[in-house]
């Protein structure tokens, strides 16, 4: 790799055709061993010149393109899409939205056999790329059985196992557990030290502070309400006497024991955190408390004595499986007969979303999906509450805080609201964390005494970030 290649955008600006916003114009250069941490709030244009710079956009996407990228003498939007992504390798936001084979180790091979190497070297990079993210036991599981941290964690070793000159990395961190994180910048720094060029777009930045040549590009900032006045008119409701009881729980999915007996309970009106490593099993309980997953063992809500059926809404990890409609006004009150247009506004202003109402939602970045997601969930108003999985993901700062004072309208009224989370900061909001593995509950209770138990979190092999701690 030559020390004077370089990775430029020019004026670069993109409109998709349906919304009429993408990406203002923007200017940068990356070169080889330097990293360009792309930082702005959710909706800012961040995953669209992600697109840009790896030249997706404008092969793939179509819109009013102007500018151009450069990568030395190679023009993005003239060469071909193959010869320009050789150069440029892209992880998504979605990483499902890029998994292609049929089992984990066939691909990292596709894109290696791609490249044209020999069969013995393209296996040495596969097992170098396996045994670096810690996927050697999952080898021959397909891909879209995986969990999103999983799923995350093949994209990067797909594309890291290539070796392109430049990486362009769009929110890598979003699904993966502190210690996958952590061990997954320990090894970028190292490439990027041996002449690896890289541009991250992340909203957990403080795990980008190690990395080798750090320069910073903040593109548009918005300047929002406060969460506060968008919740005054949130409708009041009865206070609800419930308890969630989970005993005996055990879920078996394509043969593997994903939760084994299962026991615990929760008071309705708090917010209940999940924590644990990637494929602990947090996204099989949701489901299972949803009623979408199989399960032995029982779950039940008691109000006074008497047990009932749980009525969750729930808000998949993946948001493009939840969104089909034309526009998120159509979305959110997608088969209500009679909306309540009053409560529509008020989760509209909540969740920042009225300036998209007539946008189509699959348009949307990954943060503002989930938001419409949770709209149309809570539009359904399930009696017992709100099940999340993952709401972090492409959240800033700003509109995390506007989530989490959202959800707490929900516990108000003695609701239910229990996510699951890799952002510890966000975990750290809830009244209750647990940490999680397949076995069981290592540890419960309040999140100052949760983050104080290092057994349990030594148990999970997990690390606790250290600006947490401090």
């Amino acid at each position: 790799m030559s020390e004077m290649s370089l990775l430029r955008a020019e004026s670069v600006s993109f409109a998709f055709p349906q919304a009429g916003y993408g990406l203002a114009p923007v200017s940068l250069q990356v070169e080889a061993a330097q990293t360009l941490f792309i930082l702005g709030s959710s909706g800012c244009g961040k995953s669209t010149l992600a697109r840009c710079l790896s030249g997706l956009i404008p092969h793939l996407y179509h819109g009013d393109y102007r500018g151009a990228v450069w990568l030395d003498g190679l023009r993005a939007d003239q060469a071909p899409l193959w010869a320009f992504s050789e150069k440029v390798g892209l992880v998504f936001q979605n990483p499902a939205a890029q998994m292609l084979a049929g089992t984990v180790e066939e691909e990292i091979l596709f894109g290696l056999e791609n490249l044209g190497l020999g069969q013995s070297e393209a296996q040495e990079q596969l097992e170098q790329a396996l045994h670096s993210f810690g996927l050697e036991e999952l080898r021959q599981r397909n891909p879209h059985t995986l969990s999103g941290g999983e799923q995350q964690k093949l994209a990067l070793a797909a594309l890291t196992a290539r070796r392109p000159p430049f990486l362009v990395l769009d929110e890598p961190l979003s699904m993966l557990d502190t210690t996958a994180a952590h061990d997954f910048i320990t090894a970028l720094s190292k490439q990027i030290e041996d002449g690896l060029g890289v541009v991250v777009c992340e909203h957990r930045h403080e795990y980008l502070r190690r990395l080798p040549n750090l320069q910073k590009l903040e593109l548009g900032r918005e300047i929002h309400a406060p969460v506060t006045d968008q919740l005054e008119s949130w409708p009041t409701s009865v206070q609800a006497d419930w308890s969630l009881e989970v005993a005996e729980l055990s879920v078996m999915r394509s043969g593997r024991l994903v939760l084994d007996r299962l026991n615990f309970a929760i008071q309705g009106g708090k917010l209940t955190a999940l924590v644990g490593r990637n494929g602990a099993g947090k996204t099989t309980l949701l489901r299972a408390l949803a009623g979408l997953q199989p399960y032995t063992g029982k779950i039940q809500i008691l109000e006074k004595g008497e047990g009932s059926k749980p009525d969750f809404g729930l808000v998949f990890q993946n948001a493009d499986l939840q969104l089909f409609n034309a526009s998120v006004k159509q979305e959110i009150l997608f088969r209500i007969e009679r909306p309540d247009l009053g409560f529509y506004a008020v989760l509209v202003r909540a969740l920042d979303l009225e300036k998209y109402e007539q946008t189509p939602p699959l348009l949307l970045s990954e943060g503002e999906k989930r938001r419409v997601a949770l709209a149309t969930v809570l539009m359904r108003q399930p009696k017992h509450g709100v099940l999340l999985d993952e709401p972090a993901l492409g959240q800033d700062a700003d509109h995390k805080h506007r989530l989490v004072q959202t959800l707490r309208r929900i516990t108000d009224s003695g609701q239910f609201v229990i996510y699951s989370t890799h952002d510890i900061e966000l975990a750290a909001q809830a009244d209750i964390m647990f940490l999680i593995n397949p076995e069981g509950i290592i540890s419960s209770g309040p999140p100052a005494q949760v983050l104080a138990d290092r057994a349990a979190w030594h148990k999970l092999g997990l690390l606790v970030p250290e600006w947490i701690v401090q």
